[in-house]
């Protein structure tokens, strides 16, 4: 297949098959339980991966005085590598220092007052070295284990269904295109949506949300104006 077409069909996967509607993450969040609310406040409301959602840490991840969000990890879980849970680098190296929402902080204020961290050992290979240490988590299954994919899996079914989400697309991922819409539509410039993504490169994010960058309207007549005006001045 020709390397421009390999180019184009890339884009065309990255674009969102469903996107919900403010109406609809308010539904999720009144599904889901207390405990996870602030986990749908980090998808909704800071453009958080899955991963990089579990792998928050109570007093590394969430600065309030400086009202900022370090997304500098994500969780992992290999049966086969690192005995299980570990933290690593979130994907592609998107690690970066994002403005923390006020609604977001509010909801993680709550959730920390509710919900106190669990210390769970595992290995941390963010720096390179692999390191074990006790971490803090904020989002831990309810008898205190991290979640794996498959455990999250059937929590977040029970809440889609309840919320009236699609079985198809209706994924976690699926509050990072809401995020990332909303600032679309809100007119928030491409650089701005690209950063706050933590996408590697602007046309990344220009090609994943292509059908929501509003279009402006044509201007006709834009050379002759610019000539017309000119000659009025000499």
């Amino acid at each position: 297949m020709p390397q421009k077409l390999v180019k184009v069909l890339r884009g065309l996967s990255r674009v969102p098959k469903w996107v919900p509607t403010e109406h609809e993450v308010l539904a999720l969040l009144d599904a889901v339980p207390a405990r996870y609310r602030a986990a749908i406040w980090l998808g909704a409301g800071q453009g958080c991966r899955f991963g990089e959602m579990l792998g928050m840490e109570h007093g590394k991840s969430v600065d309030v005085s400086a009202q900022e969000l370090h997304v500098t990890q994500q969780l992992r879980y290999s049966p086969q590598g690192y005995g299980g849970f570990y933290l690593c680098l979130p994907k592609a190296g998107s690690s970066g220092t994002l403005d923390l929402d006020q609604a977001v902080r509010e909801a993680l204020d709550t959730h920390v007052r509710d919900f106190p961290p669990v210390e769970v050992e595992m290995v941390d290979i963010t720096s390179g070295d692999p390191v074990r240490r006790s971490v803090p988590l904020l989002f831990p299954a309810t008898r205190g284990n991290p979640f794996t994919d498959r455990t999250w899996s059937n929590e977040w079914v029970k809440w889609r269904d309840k919320a009236g989400w699609p079985k198809k697309h209706g994924g976690f991922h699926a509050l990072r295109h809401f995020f990332a819409t909303t600032l679309i539509t809100n007119h928030a410039e491409p650089q701005d949506v690209q950063r706050l993504l933590r996408h590697q490169t602007l046309r990344i994010t220009l090609e994943t949300y292509v059908h929501w960058w509003p279009r402006r309207e044509r201007r006709r007549g834009v050379i002759g104006d610019v000539l017309r005006a000119a000659a009025h001045r000499r």
